[in-house]
């Protein structure tokens, strides 16, 4: 891959086994997959969705959407700076843009990110035809390359089966947090046929299952691997945290010397806490939780 062969990806991922009694006790191994540690700044699945579509942009301007705290607009960012690629972030919330920077928006824009704030409605409607012509131009990015909000497009899907495939054979469970859909419809297409994979909603609504197995269509022709997505774990939606859940991340962190990013990764790890506690995996399954990212900042 010309240009980000420069930035030295660990690849594959370190798969790391835990010691821990919340899983060891119902007769369950626990592997992570620390995609957190492939970049230094495009982190866990950002470089995998990323990866391909800068590859695409050919040098181009690279447009992207997302929210105020958005992981997908910082690691767009950073991979601008560390290419030398023009970036353009189309930010949700137009009452935004009169106010002082978030640390997550200040980092995108240090890295030379030109932000772009849209209103909420126009936000919704932005995969339109119509809406996104207006919103290019209003931004003045008419020839960018256009990433989708959270990176997912066929190629990022196609990107992320190289997920799957570094896990295949090594757990019976592979189980990931999801935003878009986009790396969970990767990654089961790439694991063996008797692997099964997991998602944790980490937004309310209850649509992913419909989005995940649409990217798969787009990207392979048909859903494809085993997977189901759990909604229960959201903790009131993305960007929210509870104090259980930000306790129960201290804690797992201090066990095992792994600070736990909150708005995903606590999440995946306290559903799968949960579920064994419940029961839902049988003696001497071996499971993968896959770290998509660190704290921030």
């Amino acid at each position: 891959m010309t240009g980000l062969d420069t930035l030295r990806p660990r690849l594959p991922s370190p798969l790391q086994e835990l010691s821990d009694p919340r899983f060891a006790r119902h007769g369950l191994r626990l592997l992570l997959k620390r995609d957190d540690l492939i970049h230094p700044e495009l982190i866990g699945n950002k470089w995998r969705k990323l990866a391909p579509n800068l590859t695409a942009a050919a040098g181009r301007t690279v447009l992207t959407f997302g929210g105020a705290y958005s992981n997908h607009l910082r690691a767009t960012a950073a991979a601008g700076r560390l290419l030398g690629l023009s970036t353009v972030g189309v930010v949700r919330g137009a009452e935004l843009a009169g106010r002082p920077l978030n640390p997550s928006l200040a980092r995108c824009a240090a890295d030379g990110m030109r932000l772009h704030f849209v209103d909420r409605s126009t936000y919704r409607r932005k995969t339109e035809p119509d809406t996104l012509a207006r919103v290019l131009r209003a931004a003045d990015a008419e020839d960018a390359y256009v990433v989708p909000e959270g990176g997912s497009n066929p190629l990022a899907v196609r990107g992320c089966r190289a997920l799957g495939e570094e896990l295949a054979g090594r757990a019976d469970v592979v189980a990931i947090a999801c935003g878009t859909g986009g790396t969970l419809a990767g990654l089961a297409a790439g694991l063996a046929p008797d692997q099964r994979c997991l998602g944790f909603s980490v937004l309310k609504g209850g649509f992913l299952t419909v989005d995940t197995e649409s990217l798969q269509r787009r990207a392979f022709g048909a859903r494809c691997g085993d997977w189901t997505i759990d909604d229960r774990f959201h903790f009131g939606g993305y960007a929210r945290t509870t104090p259980e859940l930000d306790a129960f991340a201290e804690d797992f962190g201090h066990r095992h010397g792994l600070p736990v990013e909150r708005l995903y990764v606590a999440k995946l790890l306290y559903g799968l806490v949960a579920l064994a506690e419940e029961g839902a995996f049988a003696r001497g399954t071996t499971l993968a939780a896959v770290v998509t990212g660190r704290p921030f900042p």
